[in-house]
């Protein structure tokens, strides 16, 4: 199957070597790696522009946030489960 080359943008994203399970997981925990790499991303406005997450009902991360059928998951409830994945913690 083809897949064409990134654009300009998607290569300097800080989540490119990440894996899609990780980029469109629906829960935090999973999706903690990402949440992590958007933190410095450089491009996030271009990926919330290109993603147009609200617009296309999109699940996994982008932009900084994880979204969840096209809306934004609940900041603090992901924050506090990225930090337990951080510190090595289960809950």
């Amino acid at each position: 199957m083809f897949h064409p080359d990134p654009s300009p943008w998607q290569a300097s994203a800080a989540c490119a070597g990440l894996s899609p399970s990780v980029v469109f997981a629906r829960r935090a925990k999973e999706a903690a790696p990402a949440l992590r790499a958007c933190a410095d991303c450089p491009v996030r406005r271009e990926c919330e522009s290109a993603v147009a997450p609200a617009e296309s009902y999109f699940d996994g991360v982008c932009a900084g946030r994880l979204w969840r059928n096209g809306r934004p998951a609940d900041a603090q409830r992901v924050a506090k489960a990225v930090a337990m994945v951080g510190s090595g913690r289960r809950g």
